[in-house]
């Protein structure tokens, strides 16, 4: 506005005169008054198009001793609508400048609530007020940043600053713990922290070429914080219909957190979660058919344990199951007591499992080897007390070195007792018993044997019972 303008009018004495007013207002604690004036002023900034004396005046206005708190909540609300036509108006420098504003502004605002008030007692407590529009114009500053990140004309370096920016500006934001945000945004929040975080994991592990569980260093920080941000998710709200878009949202991420820790077990339940969403389930040639295969894909690259195997014929029992002939089959290889051969096994299914995104990885094909062998070691020890180490390596269809790793492997992870003597070449896979063990199982034994001979007995007398009161009735 041109400061050239002619005075049409002196308002200074009315100017004089509403001072005090304002004053009174506060002092008063009018709330709907002193809302509609601080509100007013910014208004008239905004229409004016002066950003820099907006910024000033929310600023003013909200530092001002005494003011209320809910003036100063409506007035930083009404800003933070103003932000996305600012920005494609003014550009993204005057934008930067009033979320700057407005981040100051909420930083650590608190008022003390009345909680109880037990006969002349009282408590209090406190709670910052605006932590919700906090969050939410942190929201948008992380997306801004995101977003440079993604820009191609920048720099390498300055890509990964940005992203680690945004992941940063969500990650200080302890949403879990805001009273006045409700559980789907906080739910939302925390969702879009882990992303970041994944995000920023990827870059970090990529640049020193380090993946998987064991690596040190990298973005191993950030997967840890992946999981515990994964926590705080309340499962139970995700059940909810209205949040099935949430729920498929959280498992994919923890299933993008478990293949980097090489867990299967924990990405086919994933799997399992998302297969049994019920838009999902319906969906019984994409979605639901994808999940499915999933689930068949990783349980059996799980390592065996009980979990493992209860959740494998908990599968093969399932009747959508059976509507997939080729996953079916697959599975029934794994549930059955029976020698696979590797080479049999890899000639029919290897051409078309090698295809799948899951067995396309080179790790995950050598891991569905080992379970194969692991699979039949249990067999092997299953039907065979004793066994040369040469039959037992034919029947692998590995070499005596990879037969003793395999055997060492499964025996000091619990999943089977075997004892291997070299000098004999023979492994045994029953624990030698001691004599009070197998009186304790011919004792059982004898039990069973008498109760049976005893069951026997009251059936035969019963019987010539029978007998004899039918030859007195033809008599």
């Amino acid at each position: 506005m041109s400061d050239n303008k002619k005075q049409e009018k002196d308002f200074t004495v009315e100017v004089d005169a509403t001072l005090p007013e304002v004053d009174k207002l506060i002092n008063a604690a009018d709330l709907a008054s002193t809302t509609r004036l601080v509100k007013a002023a910014a208004e008239h900034c905004y229409k004016a198009q002066n950003l820099d004396l907006l910024n000033s005046t929310i600023s003013l206005l909200s530092k001002k001793h005494g003011q209320l708190k809910g003036a100063i909540q409506a007035l930083v609300e009404m800003t933070i609508a103003w932000l996305d036509e600012i920005k494609g108006r003014h550009g993204v420098a005057k934008w930067l400048e009033l979320v700057e504003t407005l981040r100051v502004i909420t930083e650590g605002k608190v008022c003390t609530l009345l909680t109880s008030c037990i006969g002349s007692g009282a408590e209090f407590s406190r709670q910052i007020f605006l932590e919700t529009p906090r969050a939410r114009v942190t929201l948008q500053l992380a997306r801004y940043h995101e977003g440079l990140s993604s820009v191609s004309s920048s720099t390498t370096i300055s890509q990964k600053e940005s992203l680690q920016t945004a992941s940063d500006l969500l990650s200080d934001l302890q949403v879990e713990t805001y009273s006045s945000m409700d559980r789907r945004e906080k739910t939302e929040f925390i969702l879009e922290q882990m992303r970041l975080l994944i995000a920023v994991a990827r870059q970090k592990d990529a640049e020193q070429g380090k993946i998987g569980k064991d690596a040190l260093g990298g973005g191993e920080a950030e997967w840890v914080k992946v999981r515990v941000g994964g926590r705080k998710i309340n499962e139970e709200f995700l059940k909810e219909k209205d949040n099935e878009d949430l729920k498929l949202k959280f498992y994919d991420l923890m299933i993008q957190h478990a293949l980097h820790q090489s867990s299967y077990l924990d990405v086919a339940k994933y799997y399992q979660k998302v297969w049994e969403t019920p838009s999902v389930k319906d969906d019984t040639e994409n979605q639901g058919q994808r999940a499915l295969e999933h689930i068949v894909y990783y349980v059996v690259l799980a390592p065996h344990n009980n979990e493992q195997s209860d959740m494998l014929h908990h599968l093969f029992v399932e009747p959508a199951l059976s509507k997939l002939e080729f996953h079916y089959e697959f599975v029934k290889r794994f549930t059955t007591r029976e020698l696979q051969s590797w080479p049999a096994m890899e000639s029919m299914w290897g051409e078309f499992l090698r295809k799948t995104p899951v067995f396309s990885s080179e790790k995950r094909w050598e891991d569905l080897h080992t379970r194969v062998i692991e699979h039949n070691i249990r067999v092997v020890a299953e039907y065979y007390t004793r066994i040369s180490l040469s039959r037992l390596t034919s029947h692998l269809d590995l070499t005596l070195k990879e037969t003793e790793e395999t055997l060492a492997r499964l025996v000091v992870s619990g999943t089977i007792w075997a004892r291997i003597d070299r000098p004999a070449g023979v492994v045994s896979f029953r624990n030698k018993r001691s004599a009070e063990d197998v009186m304790n199982d011919w004792s059982s034994d004898m039990q069973k044997l008498l109760s049976f001979v005893e069951k026997t007995w009251m059936g035969m007398n019963a019987a010539q019972a029978a007998q004899s009161r039918v030859a007195k009735a033809t008599s």
